[in-house]
């Protein structure tokens, strides 16, 4: 028997940005937030249950009875978010990186090979082939243990968050064939 598909859910989000009114584009006027989930880097929009909301605020938005958000309405794309959403973007991306360092540092740990091309370290920003050997060599003597670890281990490297930090944001804008961070945008269909 096959088990269900069971699909990454966000648990917690950061909130962009909070719309008292709603869209000014929207035919009713409720209230919104947008906000980025912590473990996929979703964009979500959804309808407070409290007015106060603030922006950078870490709000739980699991299956569970939620004490500030009602409804998820869906996901969006990087180009709804608002100015003010995209203006917090890279500061919000930035906390959680650094909030889960374990969990990010192993991505330097584990990555692998895309293809017999490519390797996936190469993703991000600034990472080209003398990196990618300064790194895999690095990993090889020891894993990487912290972000401080490997920016003194791997000399002339940008700050892993900020690397990390710019992925998630080029994946999020859609400019990107792999997703190694985020769940890949939803495709919209054309017939």
């Amino acid at each position: 028997m096959l088990e269900p598909r069971r699909e990454n859910l966000e648990e917690y989000a950061i909130v962009l940005d909070y719309l008292p009114t709603g869209r000014s584009s929207s035919a009713r006027s409720e209230p919104i937030v947008q906000m980025i989930g912590e473990e996929k880097f979703t964009l979500l929009e959804a309808v407070p249950k409290v007015p106060e909301i603030k922006i950078e605020e870490r709000v739980y938005i699991g299956k569970g009875e939620r004490d500030k958000i009602a409804i998820i309405k869906g996901r969006l794309s990087y180009s709804d978010l608002t100015e003010v959403s995209k203006s917090e973007l890279n500061n919000a991306i930035s906390n959680v990186i650094r909030s889960n360092e374990k969990k990010f540092v192993g991505i330097f740990n584990s990555a692998g090979p895309l293809n017999i091309r490519m390797h996936s370290l190469e993703l991000l920003p600034g990472i080209g082939k003398k990196h990618l050997s300064a790194i895999l060599d690095a990993r090889d003597e020891k894993p990487f243990e912290s972000y401080a670890d490997i920016s003194s281990r791997v000399t002339l490297l940008q700050d892993p968050v900020k690397l990390l930090t710019d992925r998630v944001v080029l994946e999020l804008k859609g400019e990107s064939r792999f997703y190694i961070l985020t769940k890949p945008p939803a495709r919209e269909y054309t017939y």
